[in-house]
Formats: C-alpha cells, sequence, structure tokens
C-alpha cells in the first residue's frame, strides 16, 4: 500500500520563530520534519499516520556547527554531511564523524539531520552512542524558553523522549576533553554502512597505570533505546583490563542488556555480540597500555 499525499497537510512558515509559534498555538496537532528520511520511508510504506506536518528544512537557525576551544555545538538541522565536513569535529569528536558516515547513502546523508536522528528514537540509531559516550548535552526551545539536560536523559522508552508538545530540539553540546581517551566504536550490520545495525558500542575509556579510571559504554540495539551500559561500565571501572575483568564485564552485560528479537537478529545474538565488542574493547585497552 502506498500513502496518499493528500492525507496529509505540510507547511513550512520558513523561520524558526514561527514554527514555535504555531507548536505554542496548536501544541501536539503538528509534527515536524526536517530532512525526512525516515517520514518518507514510512510514507512510501503507507504506514505514516501524521496529519500534520511542519517543516525544518531550510531554516538557517537550526542548521550550524560551532567548535570552540572549550566544545562544540551542533545544531539540530545539522546534516550528517555536515557533521562529516566540520574538520574541528572530526579531530576531536572522531567517532561522532566516523558514524555519521554509517547513516545511509550519501543522498541520505545530505538530507537526514542529526535533531531529526535524536527525536525519531531508534533503538539502532548511528550516531547515538557516541554522544552518549562523549557526555552530549541537549538542548530543547520553545516559545517558554530553552532548557538543556545530558543526552542520557532525553529518551525515555521505545520512541519516546522527554521533549513537551510544543518543543524542538535546538542542538548538541559536546564538551572538549576526551583528547586523551582511548575510543572504541564498532557497528555490526548486514552491510558497513545502508544497513540498520544489529549492535553498535562505543566506548572512551582513560586507563592510568594500568587501572581503568574512567570509563563509558554507550549502545544500540542492546535496549528500547540508545543507552549508556551503566553496570557494565561499574564492572570495569577500578580495575585492569585482565582476564577476570573482562569476564566479569562479559557477565555484566549479559545481564544488563534488553534487546529485542525482530528480523534482523534475535535478542540473545544481540547480546552475544554485545559481549563480544565490549570485549574487543577491553583487549584494545590492555594492548595500548602494555606497549612500551
Amino acid at each position: 500500500m502506498r500513502g496518499d499525499c493528500e492525507a496529509h497537510d505540510l507547511i513550512a512558515p520558513g523561520s524558526l520563530s514561527a514554527v514555535l509559534e504555531l507548536l505554542a498555538a496548536e501544541p501536539g496537532v503538528w509534527t515536524p520534519i526536517a530532512g525526512g528520511t525516515e517520514i518518507m520511508v514510512a510514507h512510501a510504506a503507507g504506514r505514516l499516520n501524521i496529519p500534520k506536518l511542519v517543516s525544518l528544512w531550510g531554516i538557517g537557525e537550526l542548521r550550524f556547527i560551532k567548535v570552540t576551544a572549550d566544545s562544540a555545538a551542533i545544531g539540530a538541522g545539522a546534516t550528517f554531511v555536515d557533521i562529516r565536513r566540520q574538520a574541528g569535529l572530526c579531530e576531536s569528536w572522531p567517532l561522532l564523524a566516523r558514524a555519521a558516515s554509517w547513516i545511509g547513502s550519501i543522498a541520505n546523508q545530505s538530507r537526514a539531520t542529526l535533531g531529526g536522528n535524536l527525536v525519531n528514537g531508534s533503538p539502532a540509531a548511528d550516531s547515538s552512542p557516541t554522544l552518549l559516550v562523549y557526555d552530549a548535552e541537549i538542548e530543547m526551545i520553545s516559545v517558554r524558553g530553552r532548557r538543556r539536560i545530558p543526552y542520557c536523559e532525553f529518551h525515555t522508552g521505545y520512541k519516546r523522549n522527554v521533549l513537551a508538545s510544543d518543543e524542538l530540539v535546538f542542538a548538541l553540546h559536546l564538551p572538549r576533553r576526551f583528547s586523551h581517551h582511548r575510543q572504541y566504536l564498532r557497528k555490526v550490520g548486514t552491510r558497513r554502512a545502508m544497513a540498520i545495525s544489529k549492535v553498535a558500542l562505543a566506548g572512551t575509556a582513560l586507563v592510568d597505570n594500568g587501572i581503568v579510571s574512567e570509563i563509558r559504554l554507550g549502545a544500540a540495539s542492546l535496549a528500547a533505546f540508545p543507552a549508556r551500559l551503566y553496570k557494565t561500565e561499574e564492572s570495569i571501572l577500578g580495575k585492569p583490563a585482565t582476564p577476570e575483568t573482562i569476564a566479569s564485564a562479559r557477565a555484566a552485560l549479559l545481564a544488563e542488556a534488553a534487546p529485542i528479537d525482530d528480523i534482523r537478529s534475535t535478542a540473545e545474538y544481540r547480546k552475544r555480540v554485545g559481549a563480544n565488542l565490549v570485549e574487543e574493547f577491553l583487549l584494545e585497552l590492555s594492548q595500548e597500555d602494555a606497549k612500551p
């Protein structure tokens, strides 16, 4: 079944203030659409049950990337091509730039926006694990003002988040403090790109005198939404990356992960692969630490 264009209203106010005023006047009535890469797939399949859409495409106030000495701010309207081409981001936050290269085709990356990717809230979102391990903050905006929260608090369930009905995501903020961290990113999927991940894992860690003194693990497809693996982190923190620590981390992930069965993979497969990825990261930490 194909979608029917006449079943939907689409307007393009052209400015951020006009969109915010519309959302405030009719909260819950209008659904924002940015690049449309997800919505148009649903429409083509006849699954788009959203009658009223308001376009954010072309609003320059949302499409920006600012890199400073202390941080980076990425507008919600920035595309993944924008992210890949920003030299400062690629240098200081390389995992995000690498994840951006996995999102669909070049055509998809030229339309898909960071804000849209996060609001869509897919458990398999490619950008989310990297934002989790980089301690990103998400900034939201409405006619009532702005607010910022840690990105790890944004998702509340499967495709659910803390956005109020009159709010938009305005920007993501990344602190510049990971230059000395060991960094890891791996996606397991049918293909390297143009495929939804079966499992993905990002990690950052500091190792001092052989001891893991700081660690963050962010996962896709291991829960109902992209999430930090706090219990698995706890099983590693303060310990050396030894075989005993690896075994403890594997057991912790298998207990913590709560993936689903779907057409791409089983929950059990996802758990086992997730444990393998944690082990791979810890082995890299131990090997790097052993270098003279």
